[in-house]
């Protein structure tokens, strides 16, 4: 019986769900994704192994196995963790068989199975009920077969997009289980297809994001060409996000994607021959909010608050690369910061899609400085707005950035999403916990950008005189007007409803004092 993606999805629901009331929800994909990837990479290497017995044995089917593109040593294979279940040293053995296979494909693996240590008593609880756990966790995956020749495909699908597109949808399950702790790394579905529509990646194309998270807004933007036409780059802070992004690449058959782990604005990882940053043809982006403390990478040391001591103050000399020479954001307010590095690293005629906070577009000082001198070098495009309560770990409606190098035009496109259609219907999908954007709205807002044409209550070209009048003020109202006149009162009508309401009120106690009357009361 072939493996759906709904088998998937239901045996990594089951591999949360043996860990629940024992970890906390936003770590649930820390120790459920890797092992489903031992599970992957097991049933896939031994696939290829019984094809390769039927025509080699001996000596020649050992040599053979070496021109496979990953090993998976017997001591590691899932099957062999799944009849070693009720070890008493079990989470120590599921440790050892993951930095194995690391060791055994580091140029393609490595930081990806080493993230979480599953012998922890600390995080998974006391050797008995940490040893029941690990051996559920193992059961939950044991009956899904992961083979390629076994995953049921549809038409124009490969397994791998099978099994990728099911990872994916539980990194989004994850982070609505997540909840507030989410925001780091993931990105909506339908977000991530309009800012990979938008950036329209071409073969040949560099596709960066600096802030990748697990990786899903890079593959959505590649996958939209071949993607062995594509090179992909991305930057992550966080070291669980990094083996996220990995496997999601390595299970997508994205064997070439370069992940790096570090500061992306202190210690910037792309570098051409020349030490300068390497410029993309395309950059997507969900960068965390508002970043407190974004600078601290660049402090020269020595330098805090406090008595007698100087406090540290970024300045744009301290950058090498000198992204900050338009401004330096405030530091306690990242968004422009990485905005300017992305800006830093597009090649001429490339394009950024920024998800940012609405603040960006307003806020003044050294942001306001910074925008008017972003519109001054005509670099942005676009200023899409979208729903409340769209992205996970926070509410607060973001928007779209829309950066282009080498514009043809000085005027700036303004859509707004976040409210009602002509035919006062919602532009998105009112939801109890998330709201969300279906596929008409996605091609609604995509429609409006390559029309580039005024919309009413939708979208608005606006020149540059407009917003230079608005004192560089991006605020989106300023330029769509999404008001809606209230209907008229008539006071007639409400005081005549009034007066019918006293009148039936006065006859419903003149039976009240009846019926009390009859009963003596």
């Amino acid at each position: 019986m072939s493996t759906t993606k709904k088998d998937i999805t239901n045996a990594l629901m089951r591999g949360a769900d043996s860990l629940r009331d024992t970890i906390d929800a936003a770590n649930y994909k820390d120790y459920v994704l890797p092992i489903m990837f031992v599970k992957y990479l097991s049933d896939c290497y031994n696939e290829e192994v019984e094809k390769l017995e039927k025509e080699y044995s001996g000596a020649r089917l050992e040599r053979q196995k070496q021109y496979l593109p990953f090993k998976v040593a017997e001591s590691c294979n899932f099957k062999t963790l799944f009849d070693q279940r009720y070890a008493e040293n079990i989470g120590e053995l599921i440790n050892m068989a993951m930095r194995q296979i690391e060791a055994d494909n580091n140029q393609q693996l490595a930081g990806v199975l080493n993230t979480v240590d599953y012998n922890s008593e600390n995080a998974l609880g006391t050797k008995d009920h940490k040893n029941a756990i690990l051996r559920t966790l193992l059961e939950d995956f044991e009956p899904l077969d992961l083979r390629p020749s076994q995953i049921e495909v549809k038409d124009g699908q490969v397994p791998a997009d099978v099994i990728g597109d099911a990872y994916e949808y539980m990194i989004g399950e994850f982070a609505s289980m997540a909840g507030k702790k989410a925001g780091s790394f993931y990105t909506p579905a339908a977000v991530s297809e309009i800012m990979a529509r938008i950036v329209n990646v071409q073969p040949g194309d560099r596709v960066y994001d600096p802030t990748c998270g697990s990786g899903s807004l890079l593959i959505k933007a590649a996958k939209k060409q071949n993607t062995s036409q594509v090179t992909i780059y991305g930057q992550e802070v966080n070291g669980s996000s990094v083996a996220m992004a990995k496997m999601n690449m390595y299970i997508h058959e994205i064997r070439d994607a370069k992940i790096a782990w570090g500061d992306t604005l202190a210690n910037p990882a792309f570098k051409d021959d020349d030490g300068n940053l390497l410029l993309f043809d395309a950059i997507v982006a969900n960068m965390p909010f508002s970043k407190d403390k974004w600078a601290a990478g660049f402090n020269p040391g020595g330098e805090a608050v406090g008595k007698g001591v100087k406090e540290f103050k970024m300045e744009a000399s301290l950058d090498r690369y000198r992204r900050f020479d338009w401004g330096v954001p405030p530091s306690s307010k990242g968004d422009w910061a990485f905005l300017l590095h992305m800006i830093k690293s597009l090649a001429v005629g490339g394009t950024i899609a920024a998800v940012a906070p609405h603040g960006v577009l307003f806020r003044g000082a050294a942001e306001g400085k910074i925008r008017q001198r972003v519109i001054e070098e005509n670099i942005l495009d676009a200023v899409i707005g979208l729903p409340e309560n769209l992205f996970y770990g926070t509410s607060i409606p973001a928007c779209i950035l829309v950066f282009k190098k080498g514009r043809k035009t000085d005027d700036i496109l303004f859509i707004d999403a976040s409210k009602k259609d002509q035919n006062g219907d919602l532009r998105y999908i009112k939801a109890t916990n998330q709201n969300e954007l279906g596929e008409k709205h996605i091609n609604d807002i995509i429609t409006a950008y390559k029309n580039r044409v005024d919309v009413d209550k939708f979208a608005h070209v606006a020149t540059l005189d407009e917003i230079k009048e608005n004192d560089f003020n991006l605020n989106i109202p300023r330029y769509v007007d999404t008001f809606e006149e209230e209907e008229l009162i008539d006071i007639e009508a409400v005081q005549k409803n009034i007066a019918d309401l006293k009148v039936e009120i006065a006859e419903a106690e003149a039976k009240m004092d009846a019926y009390l009357k009859e009963l003596g009361l």
